[in-house]
């Protein structure tokens, strides 16, 4: 496992638009040295505020969007379009205003979708559309994502991965369905920490006193079922994109000056 990194910018702003700046640079990058990038999105608060960001950045147009693979971490189980889903927020944020190729994004199902409320139906469908996506060289059952952002929730959890819930737990599946989350809803689809961890680059955002204890939690070296967060990590670099509210409980040794 890698040493997690970490970058602290003065506030929630300054965060979104520096990791949207940093997200198109590993697109392009991605892009001019393979023909296409692979990302995983996040929702939540930070982001949806990278995607905005994203939008709003003239440098977006560098990006080929006809090119990049979109894929998502975990997903309320709400019906198509309903404002809670991830995905909406997304294509709100970002993807309604940037030409997309609609066959290369990959929102997971829906509860009105074809396995209707059957959420462990659903996750097993999500993991088979990723086990198809992957080639040869992934060597397992995902594709090797260019970059998978997660949220950084107040307990630690990541997509959908609350501590000490089954989910969490998992070692095999890429893809489960979440039932009695803490937070609402508590119906879910998420990957699991293996489908995570095939992630070239995994980044990890926080903003905000509210994510200031879970993030001294989660790099301090707890265990990943109790703190979801610190078993994120990606095989090349593992981010941790922070604000100055979110890092001000961590040791001042631990990152650097603020960036930005």
């Amino acid at each position: 496992m890698n040493t997690p990194q970490l970058v602290v910018h003065r506030d929630k702003e300054l965060m979104a638009q520096a990791a949207a700046a940093r997200l198109i640079t590993k697109v392009v990058d991605a892009q001019a040295s393979r023909g296409y990038a692979s990302v995983v999105l996040t929702g939540g608060r930070n982001g949806n505020g990278l995607l905005a960001a994203l939008a709003a950045a003239p440098a977006r147009d560098a990006v080929d969007w006809g090119r990049i693979d979109l894929w998502w971490g975990d997903e309320r189980f709400l019906p198509e379009g309903d404002p809670d889903r991830n995905d909406t927020q997304a294509r709100a944020a970002l993807l309604d205003s940037v030409p997309v190729d609609p066959a290369r994004v990959h929102p997971m199902p829906a509860s009105d979708g074809p396995y209707g409320a059957d959420v462990d139906a659903a996750a097993e469908a999500y993991a088979a559309e990723l086990a198809k996506a992957a080639s040869p060289e992934n060597h397992g059952s995902v594709p090797s994502f260019d970059v998978l952002m997660l949220g950084v929730g107040p307990d630690t959890h990541v997509a959908s991965l609350f501590p000490e819930l089954p989910a969490v737990r998992e070692t095999e599946r890429t893809v489960v369905g979440v039932h009695g989350a803490p937070k609402p809803p508590p119906t879910r689809v998420t990957l699991t920490l293996p489908a995570i961890r095939s992630a070239r680059e995994v980044w990890l955002l926080a903003a905000g006193e509210d994510k200031a204890q879970a993030a001294a939690i989660a790099l301090s070296g707890a265990g990943e079922v109790q703190a979801p967060a610190a078993g994120a990590h990606g095989r090349s670099r593992t981010l941790w994109l922070l604000d100055a509210a979110a890092a001000s409980r961590l040791p001042r040794s631990l990152y650097p000056p603020a960036s930005a």
